[in-house]
């Protein structure tokens, strides 16, 4: 656990939790159920896919936020990976239910996105593993991912030039796939690494 530098003092992971990089990682969770609306209340699958691309689009602003305005916390390292996790869990699902993504490829990513997770969740918590940050191949893979997932559901949605939407996704899907699934071998290593560092720090 982190402490404060001029107290000495253990750093509680809600402490300094009144962020705005923690209200905009907020905010795009809460879009979430409007996504969901969109997509199965209302059946618009154009919309629906404008709002799940401005929420892979928003990935980067609540991070930069944090460096730009000094208001890093501890219940934000937590929370924004974990918002990501979930919104990027739950649109696969929602597409897979809708039929607007291939389902082999959207079986693929979310295989790799449950095993990443739960490689993560019990290094951290059973054996203490300390932080690391994700590569730059990680979030290049999950950058072009965010916007492939769009991509196929607005080629799904009729508009007159879904074509274009599906052709893109796939340029970008592909490529984003096995970097995915290469990053997920990839954090092996960085694990154990990080899993002994944790245990030597204890």
């Amino acid at each position: 656990m982190d402490t404060d530098r001029t107290t000495n003092q253990p750093v509680s992971m809600f402490d300094g939790i009144r962020t705005v990089p923690n209200a905009v990682t907020l905010v795009r969770l809460l879009c979430l159920p409007l996504f969901l609306w969109i997509l199965f209340g209302l059946e618009n699958q154009h919309l629906a896919a404008w709002v799940l691309g401005g929420i892979g689009a928003t990935d980067w602003v609540d991070g930069y936020l944090a460096r730009r305005l000094d208001q890093t916390s501890e219940f934000g390292k937590i929370f924004d990976p974990t918002v990501d996790r979930i919104l990027f869990f739950v649109g696969i699902v929602a597409l897979i239910i809708d039929g607007s993504a291939p389902l082999w490829f959207a079986l693929i990513a979310l295989i790799r996105e449950i095993l990443v997770a739960a490689m993560m969740v019990i290094a951290t918590f059973v054996f203490k593993m300390e932080r690391f940050d994700v590569t730059w191949w990680g979030k290049t893979a999950a950058f072009l991912l965010m916007f492939t997932f769009p991509g196929f559901l607005m080629g799904e949605s009729g508009m007159p030039i879904a074509e274009v939407f599906t052709i893109a996704a796939w340029i970008l899907g592909i490529p984003g796939l096995v970097l995915s699934v290469y990053t997920a071998g990839a954090y092996v290593p960085l694990v154990v690494r990080g899993v002994h560092s944790g245990q030597r720090a204890g």
